[in-house]
């Protein structure tokens, strides 16, 4: 099968490109601004499936608009007819063709070229009129304002905030993938005959999104990961680590070192719990204390060992020999004090897993020798 893509490098097309890269027999027929023209008429002469995705939004002069948005529709469309090719057509108009200013006109026209050309040549199109579209390698400081704050918090830059209370209508770039190639497949989400949508559409103050990106900016300082349970959360926080520099990918993490390893915060989430990475040297014992109700899991992943539990009513010790050659979590139950020891000749290594993020003021902790 093969499929046109116009506007193949710009940030749909580029995702839609990797996305079809993934399905079988699809051969790719690229077209963008810096393609040579002739090469469209060639590809719409054989093409088994449009996207057209190629349009001005923030051109130099208005009347690129209307130049791109209408009339790139106009010559694709003239030359598919010349060609008897009726193959399906999808094209990406914007939530904008409802209003009135020149981007709206241009693809509002660019719109009804094309139910002119359906009802002309009984041809399949798919028209989708796209909110603002995020996620990762959206141009900054263009026409995104989800990707110049990502790329501005990320990189320590400023930002300006006109109205903390505006509303805006998102749709992440990997839904707008499944989408599209939902459409390829002939099953697209059909709103009438023409139009087609994106689901889910995220609709949320540009406020909330800005404290969600700060959020996201401090938690390399308090440990905290986001809420991965909330599906924009999730989206917009793939899309915030992807404006990170290049040389600022890792962050440190605090180590708490004394004669016996270390000790490290790795993790900490509000309902999931807190990971940590536990050092200890050869021959150290490490605890010797139980909870009432926090409780944990150990995972030595390097060097050998042995946790050993009492409860504390009872004078019965038991004993879980542990290695990084054999993994296994071991779970530590409250009421029984408990204590690792590292049996080895090097460095044991453990992680470490509470239930909640470790809270000074109520530590729920209390030494006992096992």
């Amino acid at each position: 099968m093969k499929v046109l893509i116009t506007g193949a490098n710009g940030f749909i097309g580029k995702h839609l490109v990797l996305g079809l890269k993934n399905l079988n027999s699809i051969e790719i027929l690229s077209f963008d601004i810096n393609t040579q023209k002739s090469l469209l008429d060639t590809y719409a002469s054989k093409c088994d499936f449009v996207f057209h995705l190629a349009g001005a939004n923030r051109p130099k002069e208005e009347a690129e608009f209307m130049k791109v948005n209408y009339g790139l529709t106009a010559t694709l469309l003239g030359l598919l007819k010349k060609h008897r090719n009726t193959c399906p057509v999808m094209v990406s108009s914007s939530i904008q063709a409802r209003l009135d200013n020149s981007y709206g006109k241009s693809k509002k026209a660019g719109e009804d070229l094309m139910l002119e050309y359906a009802k002309e040549t009984g041809a399949k199109v798919l028209i989708y009129q796209f909110p603002n579209v995020f996620g990762k390698w959206c141009k900054p400081n263009y026409n995104s304002v989800v990707a110049t704050f990502c790329h501005n918090i990320a990189n320590d830059l400023p930002i300006t905030v006109n109205d903390s209370n505006a509303m805006l209508s998102l749709v992440y770039i990997d839904d707008v993938i499944s989408e599209l190639l939902n459409a390829l497949k002939g099953n697209p989400t059909q709103e009438n005959s023409f139009f087609c949508g994106i689901k889910p559409v995220y609709e949320i103050k540009l406020g909330e999104i800005v404290d969600l990106l700060y959020s996201f900016k401090e938690s390399r300082n308090d440990l905290t990961v986001p809420n991965m349970e909330d599906a924009f959360t999730k989206k917009l926080y793939a899309t915030y680590l992807s404006y990170l520099p290049v040389n600022g990918f890792s962050y440190p993490l605090k180590m708490n070192v004394d004669s016996r390893g270390s000790f490290t915060e790795f993790i900490k989430t509000p309902e999931r719990g807190q990971f940590s990475i536990n050092i200890s040297k050869p021959g150290i014992v490490k605890g010797n204390h139980w909870h009432h109700t926090k409780n944990e899991k150990f995972l030595v992943v390097s060097g050998r060992g042995v946790i050993r539990f009492r409860r504390i009513d009872s004078n019965e010790v038991l004993e879980y020999y542990v290695s990084g050659d054999r993994l296994e979590v071991v779970d530590i139950p409250p009421g029984y004090t408990h204590n690792i020891e590292n049996l080895g000749d090097s460095d044991m290594v453990t992680v470490m897993w509470a239930n909640e993020p470790f809270n000074p003021e109520n530590t729920d902790t209390y030494g006992e020798p096992v």
